[in-house]
């Protein structure tokens, strides 16, 4: 039967991409070929979605030549600030990767930020103590210490209209890239972070979540237990895994290996009753999340995978090492180097915003969405090589691409209403010959680093 598909692929495709129809098929013996929405076959095989952390488009492409971004901000007067802020427009600074505080970036700091769509209120953000953030969160990223980054752009597609669902953070968001939407019932949504620092069905017994509404209400600590089996109904709580299980398709999520006082706090399948409790957990839930390099080697990297990253390679404001831009090159590395990568798919995203700058106004709807712009890189051989997509996505476009790779059906959610990631491929194009990129650090020290105790987000 794979000869059967690889010959149909290779009939439909150009003169030019006939020559990749002669390389190694072994990484595509376990998976049945795709076809796409549109009827014809799809090359693709394998998605792999990197979830990096807490930054903004801005922050890291404010200066790439030809996108939606800027090197000034539109603020509104703080006169408690050293020295004081005016009304009107600043520059933005110029900072190191490594930023050394952490930001507000729960729903409330989202809508100060927002300030009703004009976008000049993030230096009244409030920190914890309630005073102003100040100049802050005014700041992009040195493009030389994320070249990693820029190269993937610059060879691939850079997607410079990729919201996330909502304006929050870690917790919502991690739902939001397995189902689309953290919406519990037709009055509630999740937002924000629950009580207690362990989010999932193995929080503390009297751990509360919290609440938004359809007018944008937020209800503090007002919500169930963090556990799908604690929903109003949890069988309306799908993700995209019951969608892959009932196609019989392979998936895993990948995530470090966390300490007891954090627990798998951005293991976004916790929330999930169903996997939690049954057999996935121990086989599709895989830890650490340095396993990916090793499954890419042994030639079982599943059709579906989530990769979230080690504190220290997260890109997460606050701390005091960041190797992010190094992680990701290594993963794409180890998959364009390999028989997979003429059948792969790798979509990058930052997971929300880290309380930092961005210009872009979201369109906003109801539940606390749209949140605002993050970066989302989409690598691949049938990837529009050196494309800045200005497509509006968002993290239901992801979803939509796979669902439709596969021909699965929709969750219902912001995946059967967002636009798809399909206009950012071409796959009649000669596929895109891999070129590695360049890291500061090789696969072999990813692999040999012990598992991290902190958690990648905290969160404000």
């Amino acid at each position: 039967m794979l000869r059967t598909v690889l010959q149909a692929l290779c009939a439909i495709v150009t003169a030019g991409a006939l020559a990749a129809c002669g390389a190694s098929s072994s990484a595509m013996q376990t998976q049945p070929a795709a076809r796409g929405a549109s009827g014809s076959i799809s090359p693709i095989q394998h998605v792999v979605v990197m979830v990096q952390e807490n930054r903004t488009f801005n922050n890291f492409f404010a200066t790439y030549p030809g996108t939606d971004g800027t090197t000034t901000a539109k603020v509104v007067a703080q006169p408690s600030c050293t020295p004081p802020i005016s009304a009107g427009t600043i520059a933005l600074t110029k900072t190191n990767l490594v930023l050394s505080y952490d930001l507000n970036h729960k729903y409330a700091g989202f809508k100060a930020g927002y300030d009703k769509g004009t976008m000049d209120g993030f230096d009244r953000i409030k920190r914890q103590n309630g005073k102003p953030e100040c100049y802050d969160p005014l700041v992009y990223t040195d493009p030389s210490q994320i070249q990693p980054y820029w190269i993937l752009a610059e060879q691939y597609v850079l997607a410079e209209h990729m919201f996330t669902t909502h304006g929050s953070s870690s917790f919502v968001a991690h739902q939001d890239l397995i189902r689309g939407s953290t919406q519990i019932s037709s009055q509630y949504s999740l937002i924000d972070d629950p009580t207690s620092k362990v989010w999932g069905c193995d929080a503390k017994s009297k751990t509360k979540t919290s609440l938004i509404t359809a007018k944008d209400k937020v209800l503090v600590a007002k919500g169930p237990f963090p556990c799908s089996n604690a929903f109003p109904d949890s069988s309306t709580y799908r993700t995209l895994r019951d969608l892959l299980d009932a196609a019989g398709l392979s998936w895993k999520y990948y995530v470090p290996k966390l300490g007891v006082n954090y627990g798998n706090i951005l293991d976004a399948f916790d929330v999930i009753a169903p996997v939690r409790y049954g057999p996935e957990w121990a086989t599709n839930v895989v830890s650490p999340e340095t396993t990916v390099l090793n499954d890419v080697a042994d030639g079982t990297l599943p059709a579906v995978s989530w990769v979230i990253p080690s504190e220290p390679d997260s890109d997460h404001p606050g701390e005091s090492v960041d190797r992010g831009p190094a992680w990701v090159a290594n993963v794409v590395n180890a998959i364009g180097e390999s028989n997979y990568w003429n059948s792969t798919a790798i979509v990058v995203v930052w997971d929300d915003w880290g309380g930092l700058y961005d210009n872009d106004p979201p369109a906003q709807r109801t539940f606390g969405e749209l949140g605002f712009r993050v970066p989302a890189l989409i690598v691949s051989p049938y990837a529009k090589a050196g494309h800045i997509s200005t497509t509006t996505y968002e993290f239901g476009s992801i979803l939509r691409y796979i669902e439709e790779n596969w021909n699965l059906g929709y969750l219902g959610t912001t995946d059967s209403t967002a636009n798809s990631l399909i206009d950012s491929f071409d796959y009649t194009q000669q596929p895109i010959q891999f070129q590695p990129i360049p890291s500061s650090f090789d696969r072999a020290y990813f692999l040999r680093q012990p598992p991290g105790l902190r958690p990648p987000d905290t969160d404000f």
